[in-house]
């Protein structure tokens, strides 16, 4: 039971320490700029303060797609929520230290069968199976706000759960800026190995400006 309540604690230290927008937060728009290789696209954004996204002035659809999907996967994990409501029907384990010091934290419930590794104060390791998908991130670098952490550098490998063959990996650079009271991603290069292919994708977020709140 011990084990079980440390394993506990140690995550949700870890879950309650990561940088979250309260709940005043109001929005933002900004300019985007994604540049792939020879080809380059502006248009812009704005992030509700419900969290939902908004793409327009793009000219190719498919590419407006891709900022909209990338920039709603990185605001996602900007939502604050309590521990009990992510993870109160969880278990959690101990498992193995590595040699970073890293520790495993196993769970017990989770339909996805998420495990975790904590480091310090910072969970560095997701791990999870998704269908015909495995995928493991891990946290090489992140960005003390004051207010929480959040990663700045990191990886996402995607397997063959069955195989373990290797699908594609993902490296991730972001830059967070403080407008307000809040930081703000103002860029993200992610590389890309995908059937032996690179591709290095840049996002820049200019002339940033919160949104004014709503008048109740």
């Amino acid at each position: 039971m011990s084990d079980r309540t440390t394993a506990s604690e140690l995550f949700q230290a870890a879950y309650e320490h990561r940088y979250t927008w309260d709940s005043n937060f109001p929005g933002y728009s900004a300019d985007v700029r994604l540049q792939q290789g020879d080809e380059t696209y502006t248009g812009k954004v704005r992030v509700n303060g419900d969290y939902t996204v908004e793409v327009s002035g793009v000219d190719d659809e498919q590419v407006q797609e891709s900022i909209y999907t990338q920039l709603r996967d990185v605001i996602t994990h900007r939502k604050r929520a309590t521990f009990a409501q992510a993870h109160g029907k969880h278990e959690f384990d101990l498992g193995q230290t590595d040699g970073t010091g890293a520790v495993e934290i196993l769970v017990k419930g989770d339909a996805m069968g998420s495990n975790y590794k904590i480091r310090g104060q910072e969970i560095c390791q997701v791990s999870r199976v998704m269908g015909r998908m495995a995928f493991v991130i891990n946290t090489k670098k992140s960005l003390d706000t004051g207010k929480g952490y959040v990663s700045s550098s990191y990886d996402a490998i995607f397997r063959n759960p069955e195989t373990g063959d290797l699908l594609r990996k993902l490296e991730f650079e972001d830059t967070y800026e403080p407008v307000g009271d809040y930081h703000i991603m103002t860029r993200q290069v992610v590389h890309s190995l995908e059937g032996g292919e690179r591709t290095t994708t840049e996002f820049d977020f200019s002339n940033v400006k919160l949104l004014e709140p709503a008048m109740v």
